[in-house]
Order: structure tokens, then C-alpha cells, then sequence
């Protein structure tokens, strides 16, 4: 197993994600426990001493489940996280409720790491309002020795992730973020890599697979890179491309069953980064996958001064470039959700003023039509 320094421990670099563990008859809230207790036990025997379970993860269930698949080893023996669910702008409030709650749940008197949790457009304003105190009760809470290592993950835009450092900057020693080889450029995880390194700040990994997307590639897509590696399997090119970016120190796998377990401590058990051909290589593959779906929107932002509304059309055309990517999701809804109704895509009233403008004659105007009827069947 590799491991990675962080303060005097040795961490795992891959770490077990309980998002996606397995259900009875694909119901979401009843995981099942026999399975779930041979992939835990797996992933100790071989190694594996980092957990990652979040207070929303499989209908509230997750850190029962994982508190209790835990307990047979000695507390010192694996490192637990878990994080406070900010997604919920009703949660605000509820700090210590929520985290008393969260220990009670899984059975234990700490937890080794603490994240605030889904740092969003949506949820910045109420993240730093100083009436809530979420950063100073955390603080406190890791004063006391019941939080041991304090960090973040991060789904919103540059901005945000500066807004959120400004006021918790100080006392955050981790970042979690959306990170593989398509976000790197397509959601700029690599400008939010280049700014957690200058803060000192190690990155923790999630959505390694992009939600399964890189684990199902097409045989047109997925051929040059077997022409270079062909035993490496779709998931080895995700997981080796993460090894070869210095500042990741944790990576998590949400994990269905134990054949995923074993792939993934195989893939771990020695880090192996890509050449400089095998970088451009999945960079060219990345990129090819984005393009066939997406609309060249290249953020000139000649559009804007034409339009009557006076939309944001970059940035929509950037959130629906997500939504279509992902086939849904939430990270786009999310985003929409914090800002003014009147400047979302049912804004737009079709007079094409924005696209005799568009140097790459986009349709602006279809395009976000098309984004609001997505929005509308995702309800």
C-alpha cells in the first residue's frame, strides 16, 4: 500500500468512500451489511487505514454502517472522517446537534478528520455568516481532541474557494476536491490544486471515476490509451494519472463490493505515475470525450454586452457544459439555486442578439432552452 505523510501519520492514499456501498434490492437506504463488513475487512487487512462517510450517505445510513463495520479493530488502528452536511442550508443552525449525533452514530468518542462539507455557491454566504459560528465551533470542538485534523471539500467555482479560505483559511488542514483527468481542465481543478499548494494545503481526492464515467468508456475512446497500456485497466488510468499529481495525498473510492475493493488495493499497492506521453495521451482522450458533448463556449464574453437581459451567458453556458456532461446531477442545479432567478437560463427570450456575436457561432439561445427544459425533467 502507498502511503502519504501528513503530519507525522501515515495515511493510506487510497481511502474507502461509503457512498456507494451495496444495497438490497437497490434501495439506497438498506446497505448490506455482510458484503459492506468483507470490504472493510479487506480493505484493513491489505493496508487500507482511511474511512470517509458523510451524515447524508445512503438516506443517514452510511455512518451506522461504517461505525459498525469498524468497531471489531482497535480505534488506533484506521483513521474516520466524516463531515458536517452544509448542502442542507437548514443544518446551519445545528452544528453541535449534528455532531453529537455524528459521534453517537458511529460509536466512537472522535473523529480523526472533520470536514466542512459541499463549500458552494449556494451555501458560501451562509458558511460565513458569523451568526452561525460553524467555524468557531469546530475549532473548538478540535481544541477539545474530538475533532483530530479539520478540513473542507469543495464543489464551487474559484471564487468561492478564495471567499471560503479568506475566512477559514486558518484553520483548514486539508481540501477535498472533485478531482480526475477530465475536471483537471474542465471544472479547473488544476488553478484549485495551484492554490491549495501555495496555501500548504494537501488535496484529498473524491470522484476519482467521475461517477463511474471513466470506468465506461467506449472502445473508440478507450483505444489509444489501451494501445500504450494494455494492462492497465480504464480504472488504472484514472487512479495511476491521480499518483502523478504531486500535492494529492488521499484518494477515495466509493466502492459497490469487494472485486472493486481488491482492484483498487491492486492499483494502490505501488505508485506508478504516468510518463509525459501517457499524460497527453489521456489528456487528448479527456478532452475529445468533453468536446463531443459540450458547446465550445471559450468565455470571450462578447455575448454579454448584447444581451438584453444581461446574462451571465459564460457562465451558464459553463454550468450547462456540466449538467450535459454529467447526464444531471447536482452540481449545476446547485449552482443555479444561488443566484437571481431573473438571470437563469428561462431568462433568456430567444432574440439571438448574443449570437450574431458568438465567434464560435454557438446557439446560444437553443442552448440555453434546451439547458431549462433539463433543469425542469431533473425535478
Amino acid at each position: 500500500m502507498i502511503y502519504s505523510d501528513f503530519q507525522g501519520l501515515k495515511l493510506s492514499m487510497l481511502g474507502m468512500g461509503t457512498m456507494r456501498l451495496p444495497v438490497i434490492d437497490g434501495d439506497d437506504s438498506r446497505i448490506e451489511p455482510e458484503e459492506t463488513q468483507r470490504m472493510v475487512d479487506y480493505a484493513m487487512a491489505n493496508g487500507v487505514n482511511y474511512y470517509d462517510t458523510a451524515w447524508g450517505y445512503h438516506g443517514g445510513n452510511s455512518e451506522i454502517m461504517v461505525g459498525k463495520a469498524l468497531s471489531k479493530y482497535k480505534r488506533e488502528d484506521y483513521y474516520l472522517t466524516t463531515k458536517f452536511p452544509g448542502y442542507d442550508l437548514s443544518n446551519m443552525p445545528k452544528a453541535e446537534e449534528i455532531f453529537e449525533k455524528q459521534l453517537e452514530k458511529c460509536g466512537v468518542d472522535y473523529f480523526d478528520f472533520y470536514l466542512i462539507h459541499n463549500v458552494c455557491e449556494l451555501n458560501i454566504d451562509e458558511y460565513l455568516n458569523p451568526a452561525h459560528k460553524i467555524k468557531e465551533y469546530f475549532v473548538e470542538q478540535k481544541i477539545k481532541g474530538r475533532i483530530r485534523h479539520l478540513g473542507f471539500s469543495m464543489h464551487g467555482g474559484n471564487d468561492v474557494l478564495k471567499r471560503f479560505m479568506s475566512h477559514y483559511g486558518d484553520a483548514m488542514e486539508f481540501c477535498q476536491l472533485q478531482l480526475n483527468y477530465i475536471d483537471w481542465d474542465f471544472q479547473d481543478a488544476r488553478t484549485k490544486v495551484a492554490m491549495m499548494k501555495e496555501a500548504g494545503i494537501p488535496i484529498w481526492v473524491m470522484e476519482p471515476m467521475r461517477g463511474g464515467r471513466l470506468t465506461s468508456l467506449s472502445e473508440a475512446e478507450y483505444g489509444p490509451l489501451k494501445a500504450l497500456r494494455p494492462e492497465y485497466s480504464q480504472a488504472e488510468w484514472a487512479f495511476r494519472f491521480l499518483q502523478s499529481v504531486p500535492e494529492v495525498s488521499v484518494v477515495l473510492t466509493g466502492a459497490s463490493s469487494l472485486e472493486q475493493i481488491k482492484e483498487n488495493v491492486r492499483i494502490f499497492e505501488e505508485k506508478k505515475p504516468l510518463t509525459d506521453q501517457e499524460m497527453q495521451a489521456l489528456a487528448e482522450m479527456g478532452n475529445k470525450i468533453i468536446s463531443d458533448k459540450t458547446v465550445p463556449c471559450t468565455a470571450c464574453r462578447y455575448c454579454t454586452s448584447h444581451c438584453p437581459q444581461e446574462l451571465d451567458i459564460p457562465d451558464l453556458l459553463k454550468l450547462y457544459n456540466e449538467h450535459v456532461f454529467t447526464g444531471g446531477g447536482f452540481i449545476a442545479p446547485m449552482a443555479l439555486a444561488a443566484i437571481p432567478r431573473e438571470k437563469r437560463p428561462a431568462a433568456c427570450i430567444g432574440c439571438r442578439s448574443c449570437e450574431s456575436v458568438c465567434p464560435q457561432q454557438i446557439r446560444i439561445s437553443e442552448v440555453l432552452a434546451d439547458f431549462t427544459q433539463k433543469l425542469k425533467a431533473g425535478r
